[in-house]
């Protein structure tokens, strides 16, 4: 038993290999790990490593493989008869499905978890099963199904006396009574999970000090949601958690605008929107990351078994070379019989080389569709941040106009329109992306491109001539780019012109048609 609980302990992503390494290093850790394991034989050890493995995949977001390894590790977990550790999978399981919003598929991995746990009376793993059961109906917007689940796992929490369990589930009910506007009861539960969570500095309490900064200002008391949000953001900094630094940012941004301090609330709501952009490259970029290293593996080792298989053919020519030359000395007879056999082992031999070929050609065809498709998604998101830009740049230059009206008016009810500029600005929230994320897209798609544009120029290029030519090369108009950098359609053309004297373009030859040869 002892054995299988260390096995639990050592199924999370807090080894200390995760913290200075990078997500490749990472991967080929927990991957040379497990083949350690399996050469070794061990059930135990591989059901530890296939549990770590599947982690690592969750945390960086390739879910595909996180379930293989998932029930890859559950399979093992059976043949060890260690239901307590099914339990534990299941559940994982069926989190995967959750991010995955394949409610469905997650609710029923609980609802199995939880059977098993009660049939073995493993209490913390019924806990689990209904909080996440509870947070799957919170995600469909079935609040008091959600409330019935979480308030019966507080309570198989209670009985255990698990201190953390209690905390995280009294956020969740809180969370529940937040979202159908109870905020005095969400308020209580936002409370007790802190009593827990305070001074112990990490992401749990800044989650719940987030949630109590929200509820203060959705309840008009301002003074307590500065303070209550601002402590979320300083912890937050310190542990270095992306998602609650944003989500601080954006409930200052709120609060302040309330306030009718538009000018910090502007200040928070792009520092918001610029980690939320880091936030996303980041996941994207482990997330290609892994997935090319994943194709890159499975690649060498399917050349790695072709190469076996081909040895094995040789030595399989070579043993019937010698049966041959043995036939040949005992006479004619056999001889007869040997050729008659060898005969037919090259045409099983010829048919399965061709299998294989065939298959290996099968193979190169599937991996070239899917990185035309890659190209295809990843083009599409370049014109989709295009069109981002230009719109959000024509919101601003709205935002712009209607203050400038209302500081040169008198008579005009500043309130309505500040009220107007609030909304506005929430619509376009989580619409907001940088030019970072848009010149790293371009070039995952254009790689050369900045580079070749540099190179042919007898000038050094500035950056607004840089970002001209990316704009062309994805044949834009002149109304569209003027759009996007939020200058004249004048001004584009003179760009254009200036831009064109500083490269060796023939006077015939359009400049988009250069951008695009490149």
């Amino acid at each position: 038993m002892k054995k299988y609980c260390y096995i639990v302990l050592l199924s999370t992503l807090s080894g200390y290999c995760q913290i200075n390494r990078d997500v490749d290093s990472a991967f080929f850790y927990y991957k040379n790990q497990l083949e350690q394991a399996l050469k070794e034989s061990s059930s135990i050890e591989i059901t530890k490593r296939r549990l770590q493995f599947a982690d690592f995949y969750f945390q960086v977001g390739v879910f595909s493989e996180a379930i293989d390894q998932y029930n890859k590790a559950s399979e093992l977990a059976d043949k060890l008869n260690n239901d307590t550790l099914v339990v534990i999978i299941k559940n994982n399981i069926g989190k995967v499905h959750l991010a995955m919003k394949n409610f469905t598929l997650a609710e029923n991995y609980f609802q199995n978890s939880l059977k098993l746990a009660q049939e073995i009376n493993f209490v913390k793993g019924q806990a689990i099963s209904k909080q996440l059961q509870g947070t799957c109906h919170e995600k469909r917007g079935e609040y008091l199904r959600a409330l019935e689940f979480q308030k019966e796992s507080l309570t198989l929490f209670q009985k255990i006396n698990h201190g953390e369990g209690i905390a995280i589930v009294n956020e969740n009910i809180g969370s529940i009574y937040e979202d159908i506007a109870q905020y005095n009861l969400a308020l209580d539960y936002f409370k007790m999970s802190y009593d827990y969570f305070k001074n112990t500095g990490g992401a749990f309490e800044a989650s719940v000090l987030n949630n109590l900064g929200d509820i203060y200002r959705k309840t008009g008391q301002y003074d307590e949601a500065f303070k209550y949000t601002r402590k979320a953001l300083s912890l937050s900094q310190t542990i270095n958690d992306s998602h609650q630094i944003e989500s601080a940012h954006k409930d200052l941004s709120k609060t302040y605008a309330l306030r009718g301090d538009f000018k910090n609330a502007y200040h928070h709501l792009k520092e918001s929107e610029k980690i939320n952009s880091e936030k996303f490259y980041s996941q994207n970029t482990n997330q290609l990351n892994v997935l090319q290293t994943v194709y890159e593996t499975k690649q060498k080792e399917s050349q790695i078994k072709l190469l076996l298989q081909q040895n094995q053919i040789n030595e399989a020519n070579q043993r019937l070379l010698i049966v041959c030359i043995a036939s040949i000395l005992v006479g004619a007879f056999f001889f007869f019989i040997y050729f008659d056999k060898k005969r037919k082992q090259k045409l099983k031999l010829q048919q399965l080389e061709q299998r294989m070929l065939k298959a290996e050609l099968d193979k190169k065809e599937f991996e070239e569709k899917n990185l035309q498709r890659e190209i295809h998604l990843k083009t599409s998101a370049l014109s989709r941040y295009s069109l981002h830009l230009a719109q959000k740049n024509k919101i601003l230059e709205d935002l712009s106009s209607t203050l400038t009206n209302i500081s040169v008016r008198e008579n005009i009810d500043v309130s309505k329109k500040m009220k107007q500029l609030v909304k506005e600005i929430n619509f376009n929230l989580h619409q907001e992306h940088e030019w970072d994320e848009f010149m790293n897209i371009f070039k995952e798609i254009h790689p050369g491109f900045v580079k070749k544009l540099s190179t042919l120029s007898g000038e050094n290029l500035s950056p607004a001539e840089l970002r001209l030519g990316m704009l062309l090369r994805l044949n834009l108009s002149s109304k569209e780019i003027a759009s996007i950098l939020r200058v004249t359609p004048d001004s584009v053309r003179v760009a254009r012109y200036r831009l064109r004297k500083k490269l060796p373009i023939d006077q015939k030859e359009e400049l988009v048609s250069f951008m695009i040869s490149l």
